[in-house]
């Protein structure tokens, strides 16, 4: 009953961090993939998402994201969802591994409360990501330690299973059946077995071979759809950004620190413990070795898989990340740890099955003041990670991106009922979605799925642009370059079918996304098309008369070519300006 009550209250302080966050960054991202591809085609599943093949993530998202798209409710039930999978997994797991003991809450309260999980839950993309890793991770540590006990197949079948399951939603899970392995070994080991390798491979051989054999085949598949040459090989920096992640992340963590967090919009929050929360992880983490080598034996192979996990579940996602430009603050955003919680939760716990020493340590015999020195220390670190958590919501409500998209909906709506015009593409505000992610932060990406907005188009006839707090306001185009004025007197430019017209600019524009205003005058309704001179073409509709039309123009060049596409249109087009967007 109280391993329930801890998870009961660990969902609350999720639910509390999943429904006050918000979309950001790679949250996005994934809206504008499932808002443009199709759910099911393989170039949206197995796409190259920054090194990362998480077909099951993607899939999960778009389904959440078409169901209402861009409504934060969906992916905060989903956190929760997967907080409490995760949890019972490893409520689960530890029991196989202590059973019903009081001591399986020592390991569960670490694994459940502290604050080094926090950041890889409260962003939706890295959740999809690790909460189902984290469950299949406990899943099948359990299935492999009844596998060894029992010699019951079907906990071999399961766990490949459920592994396979894992690998779908983040290629990490590779790392499963190792840890699996591991754990099984480890407490055959402690129990005292001299051949516990020996013994685990026997007896998981099924397991083992069949686990390799899923691993093989992902990886073939994750060298072909990811980028190898994002990979890094700078080891001093790699290991620059594994020492700060100890001091400032993992150490302070094991008092539950950080206790404070820093940020600059948009880059995420990342730990900037004190000293004392410093001091005092280090503490923690001498006085726990100090007492398990006391009280227990053959534990010293537990503290080197620790150690040893620490540092391998790290550097493969710096030596990706990672190059000389990379900020060290990287590592303290410590989103790349909550599978280093969850293998210290089921380490601790085999090291809890191994015997105590025949000699001395009696003081931590079973008695009333051991259970209430055991208390009041869970009772501290839970405070200390409470208050590591509420610190960091306070720098994670700090999010540009939900003001912008809930202007930015209300506006799209009332463009909507208020005009038929189309609207000309255009990036978001730097703030909520950079230029790398592109094409995700046009605007016709991210709100592809909205019904009530206005559609987009390569041109218009009423100019808008969305300010920098999400609003859409009247735009004009900014005088970068100029349409030279044209050779025909009282026309400028004639244009017809058979009769296409290069418009001079004053000086060459390099590649970017230009807009330009076309003053034009028709016989009839029709369509032109018109290009840079290094760029794609562009259809843009025209009416009779005498009017004015804007037309996102991509490319280079020092002219702007003009053919004309209907029978029997003619057209004059006089000077105008080719520029970006901004606020008429």
């Amino acid at each position: 009953m109280a391993a329930v009550a801890l998870i009961v209250v660990q969902l609350v302080i999720r639910a509390v961090l999943a429904f006050d966050g918000y979309f950001y960054w790679d949250d996005l991202i994934l809206v504008g993939k499932a808002g443009t591809q199709g759910l099911l085609s393989p170039s949206y599943l197995f796409d190259d998402h920054d090194g990362h093949v998480m077909p099951a993530a993607f899939l999960v998202a778009g389904a959440i994201t078409r169901l209402a798209p861009l409504d934060w409710t969906g992916p905060a039930i989903s956190l929760v969802v997967l907080q409490l999978l995760a949890s019972l997994a490893l409520l689960r797991a530890l029991h196989v591994i202590l059973g019903w003991r009081p001591v399986l809450l020592i390991p569960l309260t670490f694994a459940l409360f502290t604050p080094l999980a926090v950041p890889g839950f409260a962003w939706w993309a890295a959740a999809l990501n690790s909460l189902p890793m984290l469950a299949a991770l406990c899943w099948v540590c359990a299935d492999a330690v009844l596998l060894v006990r029992t010699g019951r197949q079907r906990y071999a079948a399961t766990a490949v299973g459920v592994y396979f399951g894992g690998l779908l939603f983040f290629e990490k899970a590779a790392v499963i059946p190792f840890v699996a392995f591991a754990v099984a070994a480890l407490l055959c080991h402690v129990r005292g077995d001299p051949a516990a390798l020996r013994t685990v491979w026997r007896a998981g051989r099924r397991l083992w071979i069949a686990s390799l054999l899923v691993t093989a085949g992902w990886i073939a598949v994750y060298l072909v759809v990811v980028n190898h040459q994002r990979w890094s090989f700078d080891l001093a920096m790699t290991w620059d950004l594994l020492s700060r992640s100890v001091t400032h992340g993992i150490v302070p963590g094991l008092a539950g620190g950080p206790w404070h967090w820093d940020r600059w919009a948009p880059a995420s929050p990342w730990a900037t413990p004190p000293p004392v929360v410093m001091a005092l992880g280090w503490l923690v983490l001498a006085g726990v070795l100090a007492l398990s080598l006391v009280r227990k034996r053959r534990i010293g192979l537990v503290w080197l898989t620790a150690v040893g996990y620490a540092a391998a579940c790290q550097v493969p996602i710096y030596l990706l990340r990672s190059s000389r430009f990379t900020a060290l603050e990287l590592a303290q955003t410590l989103r790349y740890l909550p599978d280093l919680v969850v293998v210290l939760a089921l380490l601790a716990a085999v090291a809890l099955c191994a015997p105590n020493r025949s000699l001395g340590a009696r003081w931590l015999d079973v008695s009333r003041g051991r259970t209430l020195a055991a208390t009041g220390m869970a009772a501290l670190f839970v405070a200390s990670s409470l208050y590591s958590t509420t610190t960091f919501l306070a720098s994670w409500r700090d999010n540009p991106a939900q003001l912008y998209l809930q202007h930015a909906r209300a506006s799209l709506a009332a463009a909507h009922a208020d005009s038929a015009a189309p609207l000309l593409d255009q990036e978001v505000d730097p703030l909520v979605l950079q230029r790398v992610a592109y094409p995700e932060n046009l605007a016709s990406h991210m709100f592809a799925l909205l019904r009530e907005r206005p559609e987009f188009e390569p041109a218009t006839t009423q100019l808008r642009m969305f300010d920098s707090s999400g609003h859409l306001v009247p735009a004009r185009v900014t005088w970068v370059r100029t349409i030279a004025p044209g050779p025909m007197p009282q026309c400028g430019y004639f244009v017809q079918p058979d009769k296409p017209a290069r418009l001079a600019l004053d000086g060459p524009l390099l590649p970017a996304d230009w807009t330009v205003e076309f003053n034009y005058l028709a016989n009839s309704d029709g369509s032109m098309t018109v290009s840079l001179a290094e760029g794609p073409e562009v259809k843009v509709p025209l009416h009779p008369g005498l009017n004015r039309t804007f037309a996102r123009v991509p490319g280079a060049g020092d002219a702007i070519v003009v053919r004309a596409n209907t029978t029997a249109l003619s057209l004059c087009i006089a000077s105008g300006p080719v520029g970006f967007l901004a606020p008429a």
